[in-house]
């Protein structure tokens, strides 16, 4: 039986503890994930760029209150707008926030 390496062990988690800035930015980066309407865009978003009415209507939700959320979601760099004509056009900021919400997926999906 192997004893157990204190020394060792907490040197190993001392290298996986980041600075403050980066637990902080961590920190508010998943808690733009943690609000079910800003959840539900983002699955919307992996499927198609949309505009606000759009989202509105397929989340069944007043157009005030998507923009409040896309608000969000564009300051945690999560989604990004461009215009067309009048229209102003969201999708997914780039494939990492993608890879991120189907990685979420398959882990609660997967049978343990």
């Amino acid at each position: 039986m192997t004893e157990h390496n204190h020394k060792e062990l907490l040197g190993k988690a001392k290298a996986g503890v980041k600075d403050l800035g980066t637990v902080l930015g961590l920190s508010s980066f998943f808690k733009a994930f943690s609000d079910p309407t800003r959840m539900r865009i983002l699955l919307a978003l992996c499927e198609s760029e949309l505009c606000v009415c759009a989202i509105a209507e397929l989340l069944g939700a007043e157009q005030s209150v998507i923009s409040h959320q896309l608000k969000k979601l564009r300051e945690g760099k999560l989604v990004k707008t461009r215009r067309e004509g009048k229209t102003v056009l969201y999708s997914l900021d780039d494939t990492h926030v993608y890879d991120i919400i189907h990685i979420g997926c398959e882990h609660l999906n997967e049978k343990h």
